[in-house]
């Protein structure tokens, strides 16, 4: 069966292998596997997000590398490089119990899943649009969204099983290494530089606004720490409420399985309310799914958090990664580069402050508010950018001149 796979849709499936890989293995598994860290050796809830930091400042440094590089075939090799990265900072992980080691992996890991969110997301489109194929990547993010349903249900299976952390990480380490085969394989090697690509000089940059730029920087950094904090802690945070303990890592099962589709719901937003009002709307009920497990331990309510946040968080990263291939066709890491740097400089601030106030206070409680408020500040900006600045008001009636396509 998969031998008549077309081509089109080996390199799709590709980026959904790289996708678990790198971001459901290598920086997701850490999310239900701290609370069984914590309970079986020394980790603080501090030091659990130092650690957490630490890999998005990784995440961070490995975008930075991929705006900088302009070659393709040295993109290509860096993803490469980064499917193996992550393979051994996930088995990393079980030989140790040094914190500077594990913050060591931690970091390795965050520069790896730069490799599937960015580089694999850009060698895609260059496959996609050099073969005269529509450059669509909702199939390639759906990955992002399995990969952690995929890591939640794991730990629940290897608990089942009582299985300690360090047999935990292993056996993530072998089955990133079954994800490795596929995610190398199916996406192959560019060929000659992209010269007579279809698609290619189709349309041209337009730079946006500088009144863009800041308030989107500005609002890109809000909807970063918002979205790290659930996405390091939330598992943590249901099982340390009495009422809620075993079902954590479900929770964070029902945060993928709402994430899957979600790039392909916002798209479908965005061509009714244009990219900036989708965004906005994304963002609001992400505040809502953000702020809700600290106003109520109902089972109920928290799994509803789950579903508003699994459903907007990744919506989120699509709408800027579009908007960014609206403004620059030929180049959106041009843009993107900058926009990762603020999303990730909230990514790193956000679980280091939050893992020191939660052993300060005993509770996430804070740092959920602190998160929702930023994202509700975030929904502002881009509300007001969206009323003042033409850049933004031409991307919205782009979006939805695509609805009538």
């Amino acid at each position: 069966m998969l031998i008549d796979l077309s081509p089109r849709y080996r390199v799709l499936l590709a980026g959904v292998f790289s996708q678990i890989l790198c971001i459901g293995v290598a920086r997701f598994a850490y999310t239900p596997l701290l609370p069984v860290m914590q309970q079986q050796t020394w980790l603080s809830d501090a030091q659990g997000g130092w650690l957490a930091a630490l890999n998005y400042a990784g995440y961070m440094l490995g975008a930075l590398v991929a705006a900088s590089i302009h070659s393709i075939r040295l993109k290509d090799t860096l993803y490469r490089v980064t499917l193996v990265l992550a393979v051994l900072s996930t088995a990393g992980m079980a030989l140790t119990e040094s914190f500077w080691l594990w913050a060591a992996m931690r970091f390795v890991a965050g520069f790896s899943s730069s490799g599937a969110m960015l580089l694999a997301s850009g060698l895609i489109l260059h496959w996609l649009i050099s073969h005269r194929q529509r450059g669509e990547l909702g199939i390639h993010f759906a990955g992002l969204g399995i990969g952690i349903l995929v890591a939640a249900l794991a730990v629940e299976l290897m608990l089942r099983f009582a299985l300690g952390w360090q047999a935990q990480w292993l056996g993530f380490t072998a089955l990133a290494l079954v994800l490795l085969v596929p995610a190398w394989r199916w996406l192959p090697r560019p060929v000659k530089p992209v010269a007579g690509a279809a698609g290619g000089t189709q349309r041209q940059a337009m730079p946006p606004s500088g009144t863009f730029m800041r308030l989107m920087l500005a609002a890109y950094f809000c909807a970063g720490y918002g979205y790290v904090i659930s996405a390091t802690f939330i598992v943590a945070i249901v099982e340390r409420e009495p009422l809620l303990a075993g079902a954590g890592n479900w929770t964070f099962a029902l945060v993928g399985l709402a994430a899957a589709p979600t790039v392909m719901l916002w798209d479908l937003v965005a061509r009714r309310i244009g990219y900036l009002g989708a965004l906005i709307a994304a963002m609001a009920l992400q505040v809502i799914g953000i702020v809700l497990p600290a106003m109520t331990s109902s089972l109920a309510v928290v799994l509803l958090s789950a579903v508003l946040y699994g459903g907007t968080f990744l919506g989120c990263v699509s709408l800027v990664l579009t908007m960014a291939g609206r403004l620059y066709p030929q180049s959106p890491a041009r843009l993107m580069g900058r926009m990762t740097l603020a999303y990730g400089a909230a990514q790193i601030i956000a679980p280091a402050l939050t893992g020191m106030l939660a052993e300060a206070t005993g509770h996430y409680g804070i740092g959920l508010w602190l998160a929702g408020g930023f994202v509700a500040l975030g929904a502002v900006l881009l509300a007001w950018l969206r009323q003042v600045d033409q850049t933004a008001q031409r991307l919205d009636a782009e979006a939805k001149m695509a609805a009538a396509e």
